[in-house]
């Protein structure tokens, strides 16, 4: 039975965060470590605020400081994590990082129960979560590994491609 990958929290410098984001998924793409590194994630909510009278929706941080590393940990992972420019460290005490709970993850909306996708190119599907709620796609690509896929959304008129995470669709019955 192989170690299952959990969530760890990642204290980054203020500001950094989606450097160590991007940084860390590059680390992961050069040296291959897809199979100890699942995911890094910068969780975001999306927040109505007025300017000189109107109304805007930005995405703010919902721990800033803060990213969540999806990952099996060992010396290789940890070395790593630990290394990546703009991380000052795990959280836990001492040196030993602490994984969160399937409760901790569920409650902070990082991470659903892991949806098994049964989809094909070419295939429509409703976007149900995200900027793009309610539209519908074409899938024209799906990583699996990554748990995303890459679609077509028609936007002002014409086919616009994005790219979805399989927990914001669902198929259509």
């Amino acid at each position: 039975m192989s170690e299952r990958a959990r969530w760890y929290v990642v204290h980054t410098y203020s500001g950094y965060e989606n450097k160590v984001k991007a940084n860390l998924e590059k680390s992961v793409e050069n040296r291959g470590l897809h199979d100890l590194i699942h995911d890094v994630q910068v969780p975001m909510e999306e927040v109505i605020e007025e300017k000189d009278g109107k109304q805007k929706i930005t995405k703010k941080k919902i721990f800033p400081g803060y990213v969540l590393v999806e990952m099996i940990m060992n010396d290789d992972s940890w070395y790593v994590v630990r290394n990546t420019r703009g991380v000052t460290g795990f959280v836990g005490p001492g040196s030993k990082p602490v994984s969160l709970t399937d409760e901790e993850v569920i409650s902070m909306g990082i991470s659903e129960k892991p949806v098994e996708i049964d989809l094909q190119v070419g295939e429509t599907v409703r976007v149900v979560k995200g900027p793009l709620e309610n539209f519908v796609a074409i899938i024209q690509e799906i990583n699996t590994e990554k748990r995303k896929m890459k679609a077509l959304v028609n936007m002002f008129g014409r086919e616009t491609p994005v790219e979805l995470d399989f927990n914001q669709i669902e198929k259509f019955d």
